[in-house]
């Protein structure tokens, strides 16, 4: 089985803007939600380890009140994905609040394609390391020897 591209959750209401990070990001398997609704249940579906997420969402695609409930969705429901906060709605106070909230990182618009993209990869890469870091705490907690059976396995050690 080859390996299957990341998965990168795009949460976009403008579908230009959706095409275009369909077709700039192919070394990921990009899924698109265009609300906040097909957003959790993306979420819940795919997993993903990153996302994209704009805050000016319908019903209210010219405030933030949208974004910031997926937001808060994200965090409660899977709070390891790395969300990237893109938007242009009052960038310096969006760009606080969304990081306060537990955002990994903020991108004012309009986009620029390859600097998002950097960061993207970015995320996806910090995820990976944080992986493997739960991965390898589990399994030390699994074997509770120290220094193995050879001189750990005895009771009197």
């Amino acid at each position: 089985m080859a390996n299957k591209k990341p998965t990168l959750l795009v949460v976009e209401d403008d579908e230009g803007l959706q095409a275009q990070l369909k077709w700039a990001y192919d070394d990921f398997e990009v899924v698109i939600a265009g609300d906040r609704d097909s957003a959790i249940a993306a979420l819940r579906s795919e997993m993903p380890a990153v996302m994209t997420l704009d805050l000016g969402l319908p019903p209210d695609p010219d405030g933030t009140k949208e974004g910031f409930a997926v937001l808060d969705a994200v965090m409660e429901l899977k709070p390891d994905t790395k969300v990237i906060v893109a938007s242009g709605h009052g960038a310096r106070e969006s760009a606080l609040q969304a990081i306060e909230c537990g955002a990994y990182d903020f991108y004012q618009k309009p986009v620029d394609i390859d600097a998002l993209g950097l960061i993207v990869r970015r995320a996806f890469n910090l995820y990976q390391i944080e992986d493997e870091n739960r991965r390898l705490v589990n399994h030390a907690a699994e074997d509770n020897t120290v220094l193995g059976r050879l001189f750990g396995g005895a009771p009197e050690m």
